[in-house]
């Protein structure tokens, strides 16, 4: 089998599929995930194992085959001619090889064409401060990531320093100055680069992802030290996502932090795509907005009064994500069952959904 042959058609079919994902697997025909559903091509011939191993190491340069093989698993990204970048996961499972490859679109699509709340330009105006984009994997927050530093692209001369495990969007320097640095590739790790970046004269830090109690820190005193500050979190909601950065320290540690987090913290974008009446994935968002109040909030430990004062603050720009899935039910964009599903508080929403 022609290896690279192969699976540049394969990318060329997801691409023209508008797949969302690409999986390679031994002992079946390539799939591919198309609005949210897999969709095996029966077309295709069965890949044997030996066909999975030879795909995987195609999209492998020497050094990522060596390591591959070594620690059995193996993320980067993949550049496909023009077209399109991926991100891709290749593992061995029961001994043989698989991959999954994500979709990146080769444009970066604007907070407008993302149907993203307008609101949030307001993080891209900011001088310094922390962003924290939020959601389970698959959510969507790369994207939304990418579309803010692009924002700042568009309109400020910035210097942008991001730090990605792998490098997914590739920016263009338009009125800022845009340096990428990719854990493994260009850096040990997310805490070494974050150090040396505030050594680097940045303006705006991208984090790809907060991964541990070191990187958080050095992120939110980043934050505190006149950065503007970019990161994203795996978490639900703007309190869990407070809890969850509070709790990782040690408790000694955590008057400290919510202290720090409440002077630091701009805002909280928590997002889920749900599937839209056939207009592929829209993203419900709850939004925070660090005003005195919800400061004073974190700073006294009362987070759990933060969903309260979300229902109440429309007119700083802040939202639930019942009243997200609520309007987008309003505007027929989704039905009442999938609001229901994709809801953290199905019991309101569907009080909510019957006053309709």
């Amino acid at each position: 089998m022609e290896y690279q042959k192969v699976l540049n058609n394969i990318l060329e079919t997801a691409i023209n599929s508008n797949a969302s994902d690409v999986h390679i697997v031994a002992g079946h025909p390539f799939i591919l995930r198309i609005c949210g559903e897999l969709v095996s091509q029966k077309y295709t011939p069965i890949i044997s194992p030996e066909d999975s191993m030879g795909l995987a190491l195609a999209l492998m340069g020497q050094e990522r085959k060596a390591r591959f093989l070594q620690e059995r698993e193996i993320d980067f990204a993949y550049s496909f001619s023009d077209k399109a970048r991926f991100r891709v996961n290749a593992f061995f499972q029961m001994g043989f090889v698989s991959v999954a490859l994500r979709l990146i679109g080769a444009k970066i699509k604007t907070i407008e064409e993302l149907n993203l709340p307008i609101t949030i330009k307001r993080f891209a105006q900011a001088e310094h401060g922390l962003v924290l984009i939020t959601g389970a994997s698959s959510q969507g927050k790369s994207t939304t990531l990418a579309s803010l530093i692009d924002e700042i692209n568009n309109t400020r001369g910035e210097h942008i320093i991001t730090i990605e495990d792998p490098i997914e969007y590739i920016f263009q320097d338009k009125l800022s100055l845009i340096e990428q640095r990719e854990v493994r590739q260009d850096t040990l790790s997310f805490d070494n680069a974050l150090r040396a970046a505030l050594r680097e004269d940045p303006d705006v830090i991208m984090v790809g992802e907060m991964r541990d109690l070191e990187t958080i820190a050095t992120t939110i005193t980043a934050a505190e030290t006149g950065h503007l500050v970019f990161a994203t979190l795996h978490t639900n909601s703007a309190a869990q996502t407070i809890h969850r950065i509070i709790d990782v320290f040690p408790s000694d540690q955590q008057g400290q932090i919510r202290a720090q987090l409440a002077a630091s913290l701009l805002g909280i974008i928590s997002q889920k795509l749900v599937p839209s009446n056939g207009k592929g994935f829209l993203p419900a968002c709850e939004l925070l907005f660090a005003t005195g109040g919800i400061s004073n909030l974190i700073r006294e430990n009362k987070i759990h009064e933060i969903p309260s004062v979300l229902e109440t603050s429309s007119s700083a720009g802040m939202r639930t994500l019942n009243k997200s899935l609520l309007d987008m039910v309003e505007d027929n964009l989704i039905t009442r069952d999938l609001a229901m599903a994709h809801s953290l508080a199905p019991e309101d929403l569907k009080l909510r959904l019957g006053r309709l």
